[in-house]
């Protein structure tokens, strides 16, 4: 089944990861999530490092020069032009030397809370109004805060790039702050405060980040604290942009299908008039020899189901000279399954349900960041365990192998963000800003390439060190687990004193997308595209929930999970290895109606991968001890996804609403169906779903011979495609879920609309548009103007066979029944109203500006041809739906509302504390 994202949840980057991971499950999706990595800004993250380092059989490719043009106006800002002609688009960046740690401790959240601001209104706009000029030319625009730096970002048609840039300037320059909107804006500031409180993850960040680097700016949360956002006035506001936003501490990134010349005049047109008001001298780095009080643990307890724990060593910032090797030590213990940690722990003892271990390298200082989950149960052999890994920590334990990979995979994932112009814009942009531009890049890569042993022993001995350590963990009420027994056991496991003893060539295709039928239910797709020296491919299968019945469920998932940990020739230990050696990833997953196997790998790897995509397909192992991993890991992530109120709304929407039918399936699953699950029900569901009909989508830099002779050699359906019946739609119209001692309500109102193909569909896509987005009538109505929550948004969901829209707000309990109210206000006027002329451009403008946008990564474009052709629809109906709906009229759009927006027959689900 392909289910349709229409752009939706733009600027809303947590809810964006939670709905692909709790519902969209048949249709991955690749977004770039600029505000969620500013919140924690990294060297592995932020500057996005790392182009392409070979295996030792293969020569290490040379960093493609960036080809960008680098001027410095009269009054000191920085305009950085990056010519780009693969897409008719334009990312525009305009960076702020100024972030939380700029602020005092009066000030703290001071940064955040003006990114907000900048939206409510400026001297040329009305509240909205810079959304709304964005949205209206179909773009994209967001504003991020981090410690050492703000951003202003908006990607845009490249017909429209001067006013993104106008809209940026206007934005950083001009805002009003108007104290109403003020005092509005802080109430949703501390909305958003209460969310990231009932997120583990981010509670945890706080915490850590607090008993890690006490007394610095960095201890501080980004977002800042109840009482000095409630105190901020509009004066701070104004004294703090006048302070801080100095042309000459400001850097301009423009990166698309443009002219340079052309943008160095308008940069020069727009900014060159703006003046320094004082000089900008960046602060000193933070001396990490203070930090010497650990080993410290602090223990919290709460309605948590799991363990959630992270351990945190300081480290210096990302220009330090050791920062390089302190990111080839994190991938090496932590940085994906091949990993130390993960390969002792998550698969070999079993302890918990996932770790990794990371290098968060700021501009001053920066900490090694362990995270963790697992059953309280097991917590205090981890502990032990983990303790002993970090006392005898030594760099030559790690194998050339482990070396060589980890090198490669740091600098691959660098390179591979040069696939989008968003992520192009950030990188260079990270880099031009921070780490000396293209040479800083080039330095890196040579220093990452020269990283061995000793450098590898010297970070070890400088910073991993028990009088650094602290860590911080969340348990469950009952667990009966002291900081004081956690301290003790480390100093005895690992005691300070004794690490003072130790010391401190390019392929021919057919022009354009090439679809073949194979015959016998078999369809290959291929899409060229030489920009890159990668390739993406989706096998899409129909069958998944489809194919089991009630009793079964989660057996589909759990095939997933199990298909790609061990093949007649590998097992998962060596399936990992295989593919973090060649940078590559394969993986399997389940939908309602499908089954879909996916990798994405360098070319020059690709004998390698086609070979281990196709036993994966016939060979898989079915090992009985991954089966019981898995069951395991699908366990913890039931649990996990029920501490977090949305995980635990959308895990029991689809339930709630359909009945007797695969779509009303947990695709997880229960514990009592996962109990009963062994390698030979799962081999027997695999024999079925192997045998429906396929269609293979290949995106990239490919050989098409190659493509053909692997397509002609995977399994010949043996049986037709799996159609479920019609679904049954629940009679009972409200459910009611609780989730103890967390802050917010969460509200679900959905209503049933048509499936995917439907005449009604280019409607519903362009009426979603219309209704979400930061100048979208939801936002405004709920938000901006009565002030209800921090995220209100509609998303839809569609299948072949039906479909539905959610309204959705996380609000104060007390505020749930005018959230409700506010819904059927803004259906009431869609119905009653027609839509103005700019609210109608405009969500026609962003169907297609959204469109262009997550078709940019190899695999979105793979995952959407393999996805449409196995459901049956042409590989154009997407962009068929936006030209159809560019010709709607307000009056069809009413039609529309009257038709599906009914809110006596809608389902109304909540999640209350």
């Amino acid at each position: 089944m392909f289910q349709r994202f229409s752009g939706f949840l733009f600027g809303i980057v947590v809810m964006i990861a939670m709905i692909s991971m709790y519902i969209f499950i048949d249709k991955p999706t690749e977004k770039t999530n600029e505000k969620t990595l500013s919140a924690t800004t990294s060297r592995m993250s932020a500057p996005e490092i790392a182009p392409k380092l070979a295996d030792t059989d293969s020569p290490a490719m040379d960093t493609p020069p960036w080809g960008a043009t680098i001027t410095r106006l009269p009054n000191g800002l920085t305009v950085l032009v990056q010519e780009d002609e693969r897409f008719p688009l334009a990312s525009i960046r305009l960076y702020v030397h100024a972030g939380s740690a700029y602020e005092t401790p009066a000030q703290a959240g001071i940064s955040h809370l003006l990114e907000h601001m900048v939206f409510k209104g400026t001297a040329k706009r009305p509240k909205g109004g810079a959304a709304g000029d964005i949205e209206a030319i179909g773009g994209y625009i967001n504003a991020a805060t981090s410690f050492d730096y703000t951003v202003y970002l908006a990607d845009v048609p490249v017909s429209h790039w001067k006013t993104g840039m106008d809209v940026l300037k206007d934005m950083a320059f001009n805002a009003t702050v108007d104290p109403e909107e003020l005092e509005s804006e802080k109430k949703v500031v501390l909305s958003e405060l209460e969310r990231g409180e009932d997120n583990p993850g981010q509670l945890l960040f706080k915490h850590i980040s607090a008993n890690t680097l006490p007394n610095t700016p960095y201890a501080r949360p980004i977002i800042g604290y109840r009482e000095t956002v409630s105190g901020f006035s509009r004066q701070d506001i104004k004294d703090y942009i006048a302070t801080y936003y100095q042309p000459q501490s400001m850097l301009l990134v423009v990166s698309g299908k443009v002219d340079k010349k052309a943008v160095l005049d308008e940069a020069q047109k727009q900014f060159g008039s703006l003046n320094n008001t004082r000089d900008f001298v960046p602060p000193a780095s933070i001396d990490i020899t203070q930090f010497t009080d650990g080993p410290t643990v602090r223990v919290e307890h709460g309605k948590w189901n799991k363990v959630y724990m992270s351990v945190a060593l300081p480290i210096h910032g990302f220009n330090d000279s050791r920062a390089t090797a302190l990111e080839v030590l994190a991938q090496l213990l932590g940085g994906d399954r091949t990993s130390t940690l993960y390969k002792t722990f998550k698969y070999e003892k079993q302890l918990v349900d996932d770790i990794s271990l990371g290098a968060y390298a700021f501009e001053r200082v920066g900490f090694l960041y362990l995270s963790a989950s697992l059953d309280a149960d097991k917590l205090d052999t981890f502990w032990q365990e983990l303790m002993k890994t970090f006392s005898s920590l030594d760099a030559n334990a790690f194998t050339d192998e482990e070396l060589q990979r980890a090198r490669l995979n740091l600098e691959d994932s660098m390179y591979r963000t040069k696939e989008t112009l968003p992520g192009l814009a950030s990188k260079v942009g990270m880099f031009q800003f921070f780490s000396g531009g293209e040479q800083g890049e080039t330095n890196y890569i040579q220093t990452l390439r020269q990283t061995g042993r000793a450098q590898l022993e010297d970070a070890i001995r400088t910073y991993v060190r028990p009088e650094r350590m602290h860590a911080v963990l969340l348990l469950p009420e009952k667990a009966e687990v002291s900081a004081t027994t956690l301290e003790k056991s480390t100093r005895t496991i690992w005691p300070v004193s004794a690490v003072a003893v130790k010391k401190a060539d390019s392929k021919q295709h057919p022009a354009g997308t090439e679809t073949i039928d194979l015959g016998k239910g078999r369809t290959l797709v291929l899409i060229p595209d030489n920009t890159l020296p990668y390739i993406s491919m989706d096998l899409v299968f129909q069958g998944g929930d489809s194919l089991v019945d009630a009793n079964r469920q989660g057996l589909a998932e759990l095939t997933a999970r199990t298909l790609t940990k061990g093949t007649a020739k590998l097992d998962a230990t060596a399936i990992e290895e295989f593919q973090s050696n060649r940078a590559s990833d394969i993986g399997a997953s389940s939908g309602r109606q499908t089954f879909t196997l996916r990798a994405k790998f360098p070319e020059r790897f690709g004998d390698d991968m086609l070979g281990l995509f196709r036993d994966v397909l016939k060979e898989p192992a079915f090992a009985p001890e991954e089966v019981t991993r898995e069951i395991t890991n699908m366990k913890a992530a039931i649990k996990s996804r029920e501490d977090q109120p949305l995980g635990l709304a959308f895990r029991h929407m689809f339930p709630f609403l359909f009945r007797n039918h695969a779509y009303g399936y947990y695709q997880l699953g229960t514990d009592e169906s996962l109990n009963t699950y062994t390698p030979e029900s799962i081999s027997t569901f695999w024999k079925e779903q192997v045998a429906r009909p396929w269609t293979l989508a290949v995106c990239g830099n490919f050989d098409r011979e190659a493509m053909l002779k692997l397509a002609n050699s995977l399994p010949v359906p043996a049986a037709e495609k799996a159609v479920p019946a019609q679904p049954e739609w629940n009679a009972e119209r409200e459910k009611t879920l609780t989730l103890k001692d967390r802050n917010q309500a969460h509200l679900l109102m959905i209503f049933k609309t048509a499936p995917l193909g439907a005449e009604d569909g280019p409607a519903l896509d362009l009426l979603q548009a219309i209704l979400a987005g930061q100048s979208g009538l939801l936002f405004s109505d709920l938000r901006d103007k009565h002030g209800l929550g921090y995220t209100v948004t509609a998303f839809p969901w569609q299948s072949n066979l039906t479909g539905l829209l959610v309204f959705y707000i996380g609000t104060e309990p007390e505020k749930e029944q005018q959230a409700l109210d506010g819904f059927k206000r803004v259906i009431k006027d869609l119905q009653t109203n027609l839509l103005p002329a700019e609210q109608l451009a405009r969500g026609k403008n962003l169907l297609r500006g959204d469109y262009y946008r997550d078709h940019q990564s190899l695999s979105s474009r793979s995952s959407e041809a393999a996805s449409l052709s196995a459901s049956g629809f042409p590989l154009d109906m997407n962009k068929e739906a936006i030209e159809k709906a560019d010709k709607l009229t307000a009056e069809d759009l009413r039609n529309v509302a009257r038709k599906y927006l009914l809110p006596d027959s809608a389902y109304i689900m909540r999640v209350v504390p």
